[in-house]
């Protein structure tokens, strides 16, 4: 194991989209193409499945350096209530495209730090998206909580307006590691959020956990993955940690590269915390996503209707995904869309009248075709092909990259069929690489990603 994670650790996505956003083709986009394939897609599948939406909520109070997200660091609450009313208005902007009520499936609020608001906000907000949709009858709405302040108010007013399932961002219970990544939380904090999430009914719970992280060891990873049993969380993200300090506007300059594991080291804490989750019962789900049998995203996977988008994993399809606020990214499924970064521009445009994008990617027949495969394997580990369906112009390319993947026993290739083995679920970014046509014709010239393993 330890000479392919040397093999195949290098730079590569994580396949929330494909394209992936490095390589969408701005030049041929216009918000007028986009509003076009949004409205097909809502017209397609708002009755039959719902839309789902997201919301980036970007403040937080303090710089976490082992974040990636685009977010806002102030102490400034005051801050709240304009965000919110120009976000209600983006949403409002969508609703006056369509035709009838949207009807939501999923809805997520993440950020930044979406506990930075008051639980009366929260509630403003979600009460406010409502007065233009429905909720679909198996609606799931989840959002993302800070374990140091969430609180039971938080929990109370959220489950009040339909929130059953919240994530809790973890990383690790070392100090020194806590202190390098700039976010000390005792078990404490966490096992009470966890407690009353409970008692107000939430029916899952989910805690992030990250491995590779500075100054981190395996003993650590262990020590982390043994107070989590302990809890007993529904779902797990377990994740590599995404070392990307040359993007703009994150906090991973506190630490040198010097001071993180090095791949092998990551790949085995990794495996030894996949160990000891599946002891206490954990079974893997897609890429670096654990839970237990009770939960929606295993049922999901059992069923065959597990799907991936830049929400991560989520139990059910929808075609439609809208996403509201700064730096939110839209996916009709026919095209993608990515808002304005800056809160002031976002701001500005929303109250002119204009729905904020400033970049997105119209999809080929070929991206279309593509995309699919590459969903298929990170939801399912397998997908087909023949020259009726599933096959596009470069297929011939891709078999020719998966040959040595092949050769590694990573894969298996039979009757049209890719089937990812066991020993190649931990190399399912390197396998999906085989698909990209646009990472293949156009080599990035400086670093885009983070390492795969």
């Amino acid at each position: 194991m330890c000479s392919l994670v040397q093999k195949y650790n290098i730079p590569g996505p994580r396949y929330t989209s494909y394209p992936t956003v490095p390589y969408w083709d701005i030049t041929n986009f216009s918000g007028k193409k986009w509003q076009k394939t949004l409205q097909k897609s809502f017209s397609e599948s708002n009755a039959i499945e719902g839309i789902s939406l997201y919301i980036h909520l970007p403040f937080c109070e303090s710089m976490c350096t082992f974040c990636g997200c685009h977010k806002r660091i102030t102490k400034r609450h005051e801050v709240e209530v304009p965000y919110l009313k120009t976000v209600l208005k983006e949403w409002q902007l969508y609703c006056n495209l369509f035709n009838e009520k949207p009807i939501i499936k999923e809805l997520h609020l993440g950020g930044g730090t979406p506990t930075f608001f008051s639980p009366e906000n929260l509630k403003y907000l979600i009460n406010g998206i409502f007065k233009s949709a429905d909720k679909a009858a198996d609606y799931e709405f989840s959002f993302e909580g800070h374990p140091n302040n969430t609180t039971k108010e938080h929990l109370q007013a959220l489950y009040e307006v339909g929130f059953r399932r919240v994530s809790f961002g973890v990383q690790d219970y070392n100090e020194k590691v806590q202190k390098a990544i700039h976010r000390v939380q005792p078990f404490e904090n966490v096992e009470k959020v966890t407690e009353a999430a409970r008692e107000i009914g939430y029916t899952s719970i989910g805690h992030d956990i990250i491995f590779g992280l500075p100054h981190q060891t395996i003993q650590d990873v262990e020590h982390t993955i043994l107070k989590t049993k302990s809890l007993m969380p529904d779902r797990l993200a377990f994740y590599s940690y995404a070392h990307v300090p040359w993007l703009k506007g994150n906090g991973q300059r506190g630490y040198s590269e010097e001071d993180l594991p090095s791949a092998s080291a990551k790949r085995n804490q990794y495996e030894k915390g996949k160990e000891l989750l599946a002891e206490v019962g954990y079974h893997e789900i897609g890429m670096d996503h654990f839970a237990l049998k009770t939960d929606s995203l295993y049922q999901a996977m059992e069923k065959g209707s597990l799907h991936r988008n830049f929400m991560g994993y989520t139990a059910s399809k929808t075609q439609l995904m809208i996403g509201l606020g700064v730096s939110s990214i839209s996916d009709s499924w026919y095209s993608f869309a990515q808002n304005v970064k800056s809160i002031e521009e976002y701001e500005h445009l929303v109250n002119s009248d204009i729905i904020p994008i400033y970049r997105g990617h119209i999809l080929t027949e070929e991206d279309e075709i593509i995309r699919k495969h590459i969903l298929n394997l990170m939801c399912h580990f397998e997908t087909s092909f023949d020259k009726k369906e599933g096959g596009f112009p470069d297929l011939e390319i891709t078999l020719g990259k998966l040959e040595e993947i092949k050769n590694d026993q990573l894969i298996e290739i039979t009757n049209n069929k890719i089937i990812v083995t066991e020993k190649g679920k931990p190399f399912i970014r390197n396998i999906c690489m085989a698909f990209d046509m646009h990472l293949h014709k156009r080599a990035p010239e400086t670093r885009l990603f983070s390492m795969t393993i």
